[in-house]
């Protein structure tokens, strides 16, 4: 069968070639349409590739009626309307690999720039001044480089400080001391990584548990003479804090290529002889520009021939009588997942997903991956989503099993999903009752029924008289209202929770107040 694709923004040949050398393709670039002339023209098309020029609007997606893909010759997909494609069954591909060399090699040059003043020096040298003493710069050799988020960016910043003979010391949530030894690098919390670096990077993307995560007070815990680089988003350094601790001599200096508002060309930062800066250039290469281009021809000639695609963004179609069966599932299964994730602090090694009753005998590989973009959401954001779920979890090194069991403990239909780590195994179970909609009825060996939903708080306290009165005053003196409660125990006196829903967000400062009783022995706010 013969396919068309069409390319409406510049692709270079080289780019393109694995469509140009598939024989049933057929591939026109048309990069001068308006928004109306491409969607009258897409109407003929199978897939269609774009960059960031091209908005994809609903309008395009709906006339498109033998569109089977869109590809993003980039990261983002900020220029698709991807809840249109998803409607319309048409998967959305992007190329999240492509740039990861030269966001590595450009977050190093910036690493060196910085250490040795290149840009100070050549700037002075433009206004004809000869100044080798004020621009005396330090060597990385010796130097310990912190490197915040080791992913695909992150592990290859880090082998390449290790060719400059630095010390690499990293923080990931996903980081295990085996794959630490590995790359030949320390492991730590974040706190453990800025307190002992010279210089450090971050590579994390920019979430609401990443946002000013280098803020004032991180900065404190620093080295006196600590140089910064970020070359992943802005936002993730409270600027204000940097300008100051650079102001008062605390940083030495900073390399920044994000801003948290781009364009960023008054901004205060950029006045500090000891900040060197670029316009957002991580992925501005050639090769990165070809590469991502590669990729999703790659993937499109992969969809086209009948096989998956290696880099999917939305979710893919299902066939319908499957869906209707499982589509009331995927809300529990999700919030089964962020639940457990809040309750895990350590490594997570394995994930199993027990299905049984009405889901033992339908596909559920849907639901396992919204299980598990639920668990992994707070550390990829939106960048995780139900098609790309597992290929995430993979690259983290995840164990993921499903099983199937007629074991329904009672319930008619029961999703059970257990977290394994080194230091032991976390467990919650859900159902969906007819009318009711869905419940968190098991926490680890407890017995509950919980509305996954709103702001919770997780209490671990003994049993004893009292006690629930004792949470909810405490609560009330910081203005805390208490919406519902559920509790558990395991016997008369011994170990037992609370589960309380309460009005609004409550903050660690809100809960402290509970942490300084005896009594209780872990609390945690949970955001569902």
């Amino acid at each position: 069968m013969a396919y068309r694709v069409l390319i409406s923004d510049p692709l270079s040949e080289d780019g393109i070639y694995p469509l140009r050398e598939a024989d049933n393709i057929t591939v026109d670039m048309l990069t001068d349409l308006t928004p109306e002339q491409l969607t009258e023209a897409i109407v003929d098309y199978d897939a269609l590739l774009v960059r960031s020029q091209t908005k994809v609007t609903k309008e395009m997606i709906a006339a498109g009626k033998q569109l089977k893909i869109i590809g993003r010759a980039g990261v983002g997909v900020d220029n698709i309307d991807l809840d249109a494609a998803t409607e319309h069954g048409v998967i959305v591909v992007n190329a999240p690999d492509g740039n990861t060399n030269s966001a590595a090699e450009h977050t190093v040059a910036m690493l060196m720039a910085l250490a040795r003043k290149i840009p100070q020096a050549y700037y002075a040298l433009k206004q004809q001044k000869w100044d080798r003493k004020t621009h005396v710069g330090v060597e990385l050799k010796g130097k310990t480089l912190g490197v915040i988020g080791l992913g695909r960016i992150g592990r290859e910043v880090a082998l390449r400080a290790k060719g400059q003979r630095m010390k690499v010391t990293a923080y990931d949530p996903f980081l295990t001391e085996e794959k630490a030894d590995q790359l030949g690098v320390t492991q730590g919390s974040v706190e453990d990584v800025i307190k002992v670096a010279d210089f450090i990077t971050i590579h994390t993307p920019l979430l609401k548990e990443t946002k000013h995560l280098i803020d004032a007070a991180a900065i404190d815990k620093m080295k006196k003479g600590v140089q910064i680089v970020n070359c992943a988003r802005g936002g993730i350094i409270d600027e204000d804090a940097l300008y100051q601790a650079i102001v008062d001599g605390k940083v030495a200096g900073a390399a920044l290529d994000v801003f948290e508002e781009e364009p960023a060309t008054e901004h205060k930062l950029l006045e500090l002889p000891q900040v060197i800066a670029t316009p957002h250039l991580g992925a501005s290469t050639i090769e990165a520009q070809e590469s991502v281009a590669i990729d999703v021809s790659h993937d499109v000639v992969r969809l086209l021939s009948g096989d998956l695609v290696k880099n999917p963004v939305n979710l893919p179609s299902v066939p319908k009588d499957i869906m209707r069966k499982i589509e009331p599932f995927f809300y529990l299964a999700e919030k089964l997942g962020m639940f457990l994730t809040h309750l895990t602090d350590d490594i997570i090694e394995e994930i199993n997903v027990y299905y049984s009753g009405e889901l033992h005998d339908v596909e559920v590989g849907p639901l396992t991956r919204n299980t598990i973009k639920g668990l992994l959401k707070n550390h990829f954001g939106d960048h995780i989503n139900d098609v790309n779920a597992a290929y995430l979890a993979e690259q983290q090194g995840l164990v993921i099993n499903e099983h199937i069991t007629s074991h329904t403990e009672g319930f008619i239909n029961l999703i059970k999903v257990e977290v394994k780590t080194a230091t032991g195994t976390k467990a919650a179970a859900g159902t969906l009752l007819k009318g009711l909609g869905p419940r968190i009825v098991q926490v680890e060996d407890y017995n509950v029924d919980l509305v996954p939903a709103g702001h919770v708080i997780f209490i671990r306290h003994k049993d004893q008289p009292g006690a629930i009165g004792k949470v909810g005053s405490l609560l009330a003196q910081n203005q805390i209202n208490i919406a519902t409660m559920q509790v558990g125990r395991s016997n008369i006196g011994g170990a037992a929770i609370m589960l309380l829903t309460v009005d609004e967000t409550v903050t660690e400062q809100d809960l402290a107040i509970l942490t300084e009783d005896a009594e209780i022995f872990e609390v945690t706010a949970i955001e569902l």
